[in-house]
């Protein structure tokens, strides 16, 4: 292991940490132990953040040439690469993650920053044929994209390196500065990242840290008037009130899902089988588009059950330093007692354990529910844990109404021989992504990724993201 104590970390503003009294403690999901302690911010040190970052911007990064934001871009992605050992164990000891699934983390996370170094390159904008209207003769009309200023980031515990990027780099990428704040369980690898920005040339202020309470420092990061676009990957609950406060500012909200994943009976059940059972349970089902509902068809479902019970049965689960590991704890034994009361409540209502089910502490065993109706928790909420439920269907038609049954609507995976089928699926499912011949948990960082209803509004993936956190500026000229 890398670290033997306690990391000490605190906010930072144009690189000085910002250390106060009140401090608390980063415990390891796993075993309890004391990982870092973090100085907490005030909603002072959030204004001076926003401050800076406003200075920044109208000094430096609005002006910056794109090939220079590029530089810095790639530059930060090899620093993060020759550390990839560091950051995924840090994701070990502060998020409970598999330590095999922290590397993957930090892999994606370089990735991140290469697509934002190209994308910094390629904006553009385009010349409007101005004598296409009666009397626009003599004229040129041209479109640019021009930065908007100060993004607030906020983000969650479950991928506190790869999300946090995936806000940080379109925004640098476009020309913005950004007042970043992790989730109070995992704020070390956010320090850490912020840190490697500045060793990799980012201008003082152009990405501050804030470390806070949501009711001190959140809603400032929200409300305060040089806040240009908020970006948020959180619980509906919390994004809602965000959406409500935010006004007329610009707001990429990625929320809940409890993804359906449909088996026709002409698809590979075994191939299907594999891969749901990382789509079901990677990180401890503590993944936004984690496959929670499986519909299954009849012909094939007792095939399907019996295969992935028994992938299931091999899982190892314990300590995520562990090489072998495939299931961690989950990230607070609060949040596995809620679930274990899910699975319980689930059974007096009629569904039954196909395995798992069992709880110690912070680890759920990977749990499969059968017998479940539409209305129980596990199924129609999302869990955010290592449970699915595999349902049978007999018809296209009855899948796809039961699927819809839902106030969220991410990502689905559908699977199927026949071609026809997928793409009726693909305009059918009420989702913002439709996978086929892949689990719903299925994510790369190039594409648009958002959701519908409840999951949210916006995209991420650099290239969209980049559309909305810069403004179109129209330029016509008058020729003599």
């Amino acid at each position: 292991m890398i670290f033997t104590d306690a990391m000490q970390v605190a906010s930072l503003i144009e690189g000085e940490p910002i250390k106060k009294e009140r401090w608390i403690d980063v415990v390891n999901p796993f075993n309890g132990e004391v990982v870092g302690k973090v100085s907490l911010a005030s909603a002072e040190d959030a204004e001076q953040a926003i401050e800076s970052a406003y200075q920044a911007f109208h000094r430096t990064m609005k002006t910056m040439p794109a090939y220079r934001r590029s530089d810095i871009l790639r530059k930060t992605a090899e620093l993060l690469e020759e550390r990839t050992e560091e950051f995924a164990q840090i994701l070990v000891l502060e998020a409970g993650k598999p330590i095999r699934d922290g590397r993957s983390e930090v892999g994606r996370a370089v990735q991140v920053l290469r697509f934002a170094a190209d994308e910094a390159k390629k904006i553009g904008g385009e010349l409007v044929p101005m004598d296409a209207a009666v009397g626009g003769e003599n004229r040129i009309g041209m479109v640019r994209r021009r930065p908007i200023g100060v993004i607030s980031a906020i983000t969650p515990f479950n991928f506190p390196l790869n999300l946090a990027l995936h806000k940080i780099a379109p925004a640098i990428a476009a020309g913005n500065t950004v007042v970043l704040k992790p989730a109070g369980k995992t704020p070390l690898s956010a320090y850490k990242l912020v840190k490697l920005f500045e060793e990799a040339g980012l201008p003082k202020g152009a990405l501050n840290l804030i470390i806070g309470n949501g009711s001190e420092v959140g809603d400032l990061l929200v409300s305060h008037p040089h806040i240009s676009k908020i970006t948020f990957t959180g619980s509906p609950s919390v994004g809602i009130g965000l959406r409500q406060k935010a006004g007329l500012k610009r707001v990429t909200l990625e929320l809940g899902s409890n993804s359906p994943n449909i088996l026709f009976d002409d698809a590979d059940s075994k191939a299907a089988a594999k891969g749901l059972v990382k789509g079901a349970f990677a990180f401890s089902g503590q993944v936004c588009i984690s496959a929670q509902r499986i519909y299954v068809q009849k012909g094939i479902y007792q095939q399907f059950l019996d295969e992935y019970v028994a992938l299931v049965n091999d899982l190892v689960i314990g300590d995520p330093a562990e090489e072998s590991t495939d299931i961690g704890p989950m990230i607070t034994e609060e949040e596995a007692v809620r679930a274990h009361s899910w699975i319980q409540e689930a059974v007096k209502a009629g569904a039954s354990v196909a395995t798992g089910g069992k709880r110690k502490g912070t680890m759920l065993e990977p749990t499969i529910m059968v017998d479940v109706t539409q209305d129980m928790k596990i199924v129609c909420e999302e869990t955010f844990a290592p449970i699915v439920s595999v349902i049978p269907f007999e018809t296209e038609e009855e899948v796809i109404a039961m699927a819809n049954d839902s106030v969220f609507g991410l990502q689905a995976g559908v699977f199927t021989n026949d071609i026809n089928r997928a793409m009726r699926l693909a305009d059918a499912l009420e989702t913002g992504g439709v996978w086929i011949n892949e689990t719903s948990t299925y994510r790369q960082d190039n594409y648009p990724y958002g959701g519908i209803k409840n999951s949210g509004v916006g995209r991420e993936g650099v290239k969209y993201a980049m559309e909305d956190m810069t403004e179109i500026k129209f330029v016509g000229i008058k020729l003599g």
